[in-house]
């Protein structure tokens, strides 16, 4: 099994499985799944999110747009990027003079966003279904890529990584913001009585859902560590890599460059 949780098997091979949470699935029913998950949540998902974290996101967010800088004319491509949360703080901080496109896999998510957008009168943005795997865009098409506690869900991380170093221009970045591996025990103590105790049972009072949060809490734990995951960007051709730890780790954000 390699480093993003799925059997190496032969070259992608029908028999190959990847993980579901704590369960073992076969490749080819990981985004079914995943999408049901979205689905079920989208009209409730900001509202989980804010209740789930105390609203510290939105922190978490905002230093991820102060690590990008954003500059005035820049094209960002927000992968996973659902109900535009990434998108919109991206042109909110640059005054309407950039473009963004959200990209996501759930068209109900991508709908609840576009409502979202409707309602603030925002302008600027482009809403695409498509798979992180197999980006629907050109070569070179984007000067930013970000992705927002999403590259945890897909199939094969490897995939999602080297299509995100494809359609960025060179000299463009890559930012993902993703929950990571704590890093002072007693508060991993904590936090994992917090989140497998009180988390599915937050999404069952508010969604109706008490798996697809389950399935939340188990796919973090899934998921590369820190250093594992920025050698995984290594892998794929960005450069210049570095993280910064959020909250004790409780989340991470990563950099890469295409060079």
């Amino acid at each position: 099994m390699n480093e993003d949780g799925r059997d190496t098997g032969a070259g992608g091979a029908s028999g190959d499985t990847t993980h579901f949470g704590y369960r073992e699935v076969p490749e080819g029913e990981k985004a079914g799944l995943v999408h049901g998950v979205f689905s079920s949540v989208a009209a409730r998902y900001d509202l989980m999110n804010d209740l789930m974290s105390g609203g510290v996101h939105r922190l978490w967010k905002a230093a991820m747009i102060d690590w990008l800088a954003p500059r005035p004319g820049m094209r960002l491509l927000d992968v996973a990027g659902g109900t535009g949360d990434i998108s919109f703080r991206f042109l909110d901080r640059l005054k309407g003079e950039g473009h963004a496109t959200v990209c996501d896999m759930t068209e109900a998510m991508l709908a609840e966003g576009r409502t979202r957008a409707e309602k603030a009168g925002r302008e600027g943005l482009d809403w695409v279904c498509g798979d992180a795997m197999k980006l629907p865009f050109e070569d070179r098409s984007f000067d930013a890529v970000t992705i927002a506690f999403g590259i945890r869900n897909v199939t094969r991380i490897a995939d999602a990584l080297a299509e995100m170093y494809r359609v960025l221009r060179p000299g463009g970045r890559f930012l993902c913001l993703e929950f990571s591996r704590v890093t002072v025990p007693a508060a991993e103590w904590l936090y994992d009585r917090y989140s497998f105790n009180v988390i599915p049972r937050m999404g069952e009072a508010v969604t109706g859902d008490r798996d697809s949060y389950q399935y939340l809490v188990e796919s973090i734990r899934r998921f590369p560590d820190q250093e594992s995951f920025a050698q995984m960007i290594r892998q794929a051709g960005f450069r210049r890599v570095d993280y910064r730890n959020l909250s004790l780790g409780v989340a991470a954000l990563h950099s890469g460059w295409r060079i």
